[in-house]
């Protein structure tokens, strides 16, 4: 299935598309979802289509990344848009994947991005980790308000709703398509590969480690609302029940990154997803160059070196990160435009 699979991404790649969406401007203003108990506000943005001129300015300022030109806070294009939600990966934030949202605004989609309490660069809450049932949840409510939010509902199409998520977001991601979690899996399979990646953080994060929790963890957190989905590098593949896995009924863009500098092993996440899930749901995409952090931004010139005197060994995220990483990130979006349009 594999070999299959990465024959047509490297078609779907290679060959220019027949038909783009209308190009617009991509807009760009602040979004707030309340949370009625007050424990779980979200914070992030949203992106947009817009006809108006400008200014356009940068969407955010960063010595590391390079931002991307938008229209702050313009009027909407005229008509309803389909909407993708983001979700970032393990201590990223909403900004992470702007380059994709600003560009998925350009070709006529409302896209939204929060910061995950718990798990994002400037919240990490232990007992929010642990609740990490919580995570789709936050891409559900903020479905919930991208279609009844003033000045915003009006624009969504409701029939056409995707999702999207990196590393710990396409765990997350997989969990709304109708992944169950299996602690018991789980444990089994990290009694035979203690070291794995996502067998120690999820170990440390003490997920599903009492009964409650457990209960919470393995429920049913899919989001029927969802139309198909993209998963980019995901981690904690082996921590859903391969039963659930098979029997997701919605299209699923995987890419796996080759490039192994972020301690996940492919065959055991994302080659291990593809290899579950239905064939006939499923496009594989598996580029050769391809790497964990080329999901992130793209780096500035000399914001290796910032990263390396100011947050030592994080560095490793810019290698590659300039004008290559610009290159793979066309690729991306033009894979992603193109499966949701197909969706």
């Amino acid at each position: 299935m594999k070999t299959l699979l990465f024959l047509l991404a490297t078609l779907l790649v290679a060959i220019p598309l027949v038909a783009r969406a209308e190009t617009y401007r991509p807009a760009m203003a602040a979004l707030a979802v309340s949370d009625p108990s007050g424990n779980r506000n979200l914070e992030g943005f949203v992106w947009y289509p817009t006809e108006a001129n400008g200014p356009l300015q940068l969407d955010f300022d960063s010595k590391v990344w390079q931002g991307t030109r938008v229209v702050k806070n313009a009027e909407f294009a005229h008509g309803r848009f389909p909407l993708v939600v983001l979700s970032h990966g393990m201590f990223g934030n909403a900004f992470n994947q702007a380059w994709l949202a600003a560009a998925l605004a350009g070709r006529g989609h409302v896209v939204v991005a929060i910061n995950h309490p718990g798990t994002s660069t400037w919240s990490r809450d232990p007992d929010q980790r642990r609740e990490l049932w919580e995570r789709p949840g936050d891409i559900s409510r903020v479905i919930d308000h991208a279609l009844i939010a003033t000045g915003l509902g009006e624009h969504v199409d409701p029939d056409r709703i995707f999702m999207a998520g990196h590393s710990l977001g396409g765990f997350t991601a997989v969990a709304l398509a109708g992944g169950r979690y299996d602690a018991a899996k789980l444990k089994r399979f990290c009694s035979v590969v203690p070291g794995e990646l996502a067998c120690g953080i999820l170990n440390d994060w003490k997920i599903a480690q009492t009964p409650a929790d457990r209960a919470k963890m393995e429920a049913d957190l899919s989001d029927p609302r969802i139309r198909a989905l993209a998963v980019f590098d995901l981690g904690g593949t082996q921590s859903f029940s391969a039963e659930s896995l098979g029997q997701i009924d919605r299209p699923m863009l995987v890419f796996g990154a080759p490039i192994m500098n972020s301690g996940l092993t492919l065959d055991i996440e994302s080659r291990a997803l593809v290899d579950t899930l239905p064939q006939d749901k499923t496009l594989y995409i598996e580029p050769q160059t391809l790497s964990h952090f080329d999901f992130l931004g793209q780096c500035r010139k000399g914001g290796l070196e910032i990263l390396a005197r100011e947050e030592p060994g994080d560095e490793i995220i810019c290698m590659g990160g300039g004008e290559e990483r610009a290159a793979k990130h066309r690729m991306i979006i033009e894979a992603v435009v193109d499966f949701f349009s197909r969706s």
